[in-house]
């Protein structure tokens, strides 16, 4: 990932984690807040597909894109006050850990 996305991302990241906390005190802004961190954070994943030629790789990256899907239907949940959204980050979460540890890997690899 270049520098920017790099940093894009990152942002991003730190932005989903701190409304997801901020929605426990401030309900009305935090899914505002968490539509915009999601919606960049999938454009990133989106524009850094893998560079690899690995099966696992791509299936790896195909996890990515699901918990980017996973995060949007949770941001949803959030704005309909739906306490479901919480599971649902934290499944998209899960495959986002997983496929970042493995991703490196599976490059080194090649």
């Amino acid at each position: 990932m270049h520098s920017s996305k790099g940093i894009i991302y990152q942002i991003s990241g730190v932005l989903i984690l701190i409304s997801a906390v901020l929605y426990l005190f401030v309900p009305i802004i935090a899914p505002w807040i968490m539509g915009v961190s999601v919606l960049v954070f999938s454009v990133v994943t989106a524009l850094s597909p893998y560079s690899g030629k690995s099966i696992r790789g791509k299936r790896l990256f195909n996890f990515q894109i699901f918990s980017c899907i996973l995060m949007i239907v949770a941001t949803y949940l959030m704005f309909k006050n739906n306490n479901l959204w919480a599971l649902l980050m934290m499944v998209g979460a899960v495959f986002l850990f997983y496929a970042g540890i493995m991703i490196p890997k599976e490059l080194e690899k090649e």
